[in-house]
C-alpha cells in the first residue's frame, strides 16, 4: 500500500510518499519505507497489538484534511524503536500515524494528552525498556 503524506512525518517532512508491507516474518508488524530516500524507512504496529484499549479522538481538522468519511476506512499504526532485543524495544504510543485506507493519505499526529507514552514498552514490563 502506498501512502501519502502531504505534510511529510515530524522529522522528515520533505518525504512524501511512503509504502506500508507486512514484515514477512511476523505479520502483525509493518515496514513503511520512504519511496523518495531508500533509507528511510521505520518498522510499525498496530496499537491495538499493545494496548487493547488504545484511543484516538480524531479532531475535525484531520478527519477533513484526510477526509474520512467512515471509520471503518482508517488505520492507525505507531512506529518502534528497535532495542538490542524485541524486549529492549519501545512503541511511540503518543505519535500515531492515521491512515485513511480508502484514498491513501496519512497523517503522524501528536497528541497533546500524557495518557500515552512516547517510549511504551513493546513487550514486557517497563524494567526491560531501553534507550538502545
Amino acid at each position: 500500500m502506498e501512502i501519502v503524506f502531504d505534510k511529510g512525518i515530524p522529522g522528515f517532512e520533505e518525504y512524501k510518499i511512503f509504502t506500508i508491507s507486512d514484515v514477512e516474518e511476523n505479520s502483525k508488524y509493518k515496514m513503511v519505507n520512504c519511496k523518495e530516500n531508500i533509507n528511510i524507512g521505520f518498522i510499525a504496529i498496530s496499537p491495538f497489538e499493545v494496548d487493547k484499549n488504545y484511543e484516538v479522538n480524531l479532531k475535525d481538522e484531520t478527519i477533513n484534511e484526510l477526509k474520512i468519511e467512515n471509520p471503518k476506512d482508517v488505520l492507525i499504526l505507531n512506529l518502534i524503536t528497535l532495542g538490542k532485543t524485541l524486549e529492549k524495544s519501545t512503541v511511540n504510543l503518543k505519535a500515531p500515524i492515521i491512515i485513511n485506507i480508502k484514498n491513501n493519505k496519512g497523517k503522524q499526529l501528536i497528541l497533546q494528552d500524557d495518557k500515552y507514552n512516547i517510549k511504551e514498552p513493546l513487550t514486557g514490563s517497563d524494567e526491560h525498556v531501553s534507550n538502545y
